[in-house]
């Protein structure tokens, strides 16, 4: 199978504090990767190095290769809002614009200049039916965004990065801030869109991890311990330390 992204020997740094170290990555193309292991282990700074979401950040420093599509992501003349369109983020608690429904998912193809209104009409449609939400909410478009439940914004969210047409959607912990009827809502919608898309989730919640993933990475201390087929990293790992983690003897 295909990769869609491919890490190698990636160093991260913030400041004099090396947080990555020397990690390797491949995400396969139409597949959930999960990214585990305790807090302050390095997923979520691995997974915002896969669209340069790092950059933001004072001081960073990167070592390494990080291609998409076989194109190195961190060369120079590599457009940064073109990488974050292919690579769309949702993050961990739903974070909506304080604008209504339709201006939410069209706010990224307003951004980019497209202000033709039967185009906008039609990515709404489109991207609110792929986030399962265009029955509940076709009626009421102009409805703030804020005044949805969480499991709805959250949803939402991943509605406006869909409006884009990524090609992969990271999420960092896209469930953490929702009961558990909410939770579900989202885990059947990843496993939907990774028909179409590839996805990237950190989670601290092992079960989803072993419910809805192809491809498990476990983190420790900023080195990738051991990556492979998720059932493979639950039910047999190669590493004591993956073996001591998932059995819930460490973390």
């Amino acid at each position: 199978m295909d990769c869609a992204i491919t890490v190698r020997d990636l160093d991260l740094y913030y400041g004099t504090f090396q947080a990555l170290k020397k990690v390797p990555l491949d995400v396969m193309r139409h597949r959930i990767t999960a990214l585990i292991g305790p807090s302050g282990c390095g997923k979520s700074t691995l997974l915002r190095t896969l669209n340069r979401m790092n950059d933001l950040v004072p001081g960073v420093r990167i070592q390494g290769q990080i291609l998409l599509e076989g194109r190195d992501i961190y060369a120079a003349d590599m457009d940064v809002c073109a990488l974050r369109k292919r690579v769309g983020m949702v993050f961990q608690r739903p974070n909506p614009f304080p604008l209504s429904i339709r201006d939410n998912v069209t706010f990224g193809l307003r951004v980019a200049g497209q202000t033709d209104r039967d185009v906008q009409d039609e990515v709404v449609e489109q991207s609110l039916k792929g986030a399962w939400l265009w029955d509940q909410l076709k009626d009421q478009l102009n409805r703030s965004a804020l005044e949805l439940p969480m499991d709805q914004q959250q949803r939402l969210c991943v509605a406006r990065v869909l409006a884009v047409e990524p090609e992969v959607i990271l999420m960092d912990e896209p469930c953490s801030a929702l009961d558990p009827i909410a939770t579900a809502r989202i885990e059947e919608l990843m496993l939907d869109l990774k028909t179409r898309y590839t996805i990237v989730i950190v989670t601290h919640n092992m079960q989803q991890a072993a419910r809805i993933s192809d491809y498990s990475g476990y983190m420790l201390l900023g080195d990738m311990v051991e990556f492979g087929a998720t059932s493979g990293v639950f039910t047999s790992p190669k590493d004591k330390r993956t073996q001591d983690y998932v059995s819930g003897r460490y973390g």
